[in-house]
């Protein structure tokens, strides 16, 4: 046992996929129907937990970030992957863009893409947002807006935009994340 090996970390070391910015490779932190926020680890790359949520509400779909991006708020962009099933935390899984919700989570922008996976045959041929039935819209929104009122945390969300503002914002923290690591091979 002379050799270390180092363990992969998903943010930067998972490729983001070939069809990225329309499909693209993401890592689950969040199963459907958790009240558990995982969160990356930004150092280690381990997927830690952050809290258990204050609220009485559940993850509505599967979340988490799309990896080899990078957001205002410094952390990857995030992902609200809808599917049929959860899937285990620290997995990764590819989804496609078909909605941003714009939210603004205590001042700070904090957007999330609203995808499909990739490979669910009941959700696969989704191109838009405006597919999903409108209670659905509504459950995703309600779930962000409260998911942090417990914790005397605002949160405001704006309309859902479509695919084509999603891949919009995909491609810019795409952009970046090349300019961070740009950035911090100069140092």
């Amino acid at each position: 046992m002379a050799s270390r090996q180092v363990a992969a970390h998903p943010w930067h070391d998972l490729e983001i996929g070939p069809g990225a910015p329309e499909i693209f490779n993401c890592v689950i932190e969040i199963p459907k129907g958790s009240k558990v926020k995982y969160e990356l680890d930004k150092k280690s790359g381990l997927i830690k937990v952050d809290r258990v949520l204050y609220s009485s509400v559940v993850y509505p779909h599967n979340y988490g970030f799309i990896p080899r991006t990078l957001c205002e708020d410094n952390d990857p962009l995030d992902v609200l992957v809808i599917m049929q099933e959860p899937v285990m935390s620290g997995c990764f899984l590819r989804a496609k863009a078909i909605g941003l919700m714009p939210m603004i989570d205590q001042g700070e922008k904090d957007d999330k893409i609203i995808a499909v996976c990739a490979d669910d045959p009941e959700y696969k041929h989704m191109k838009d947002i405006k597919e999903l039935p409108p209670h659905r819209l509504a459950e995703i929104r309600r779930f962000f807006e409260d998911y942090k009122k417990n914790e005397n945390k605002e949160v405001s969300t704006d309309d859902f935009l479509d695919n084509k503002k999603a891949v919009e914002v995909v491609s810019h923290s795409m952009d970046l994340y090349a300019e961070y690591i740009v950035e911090s091979l100069r140092q």
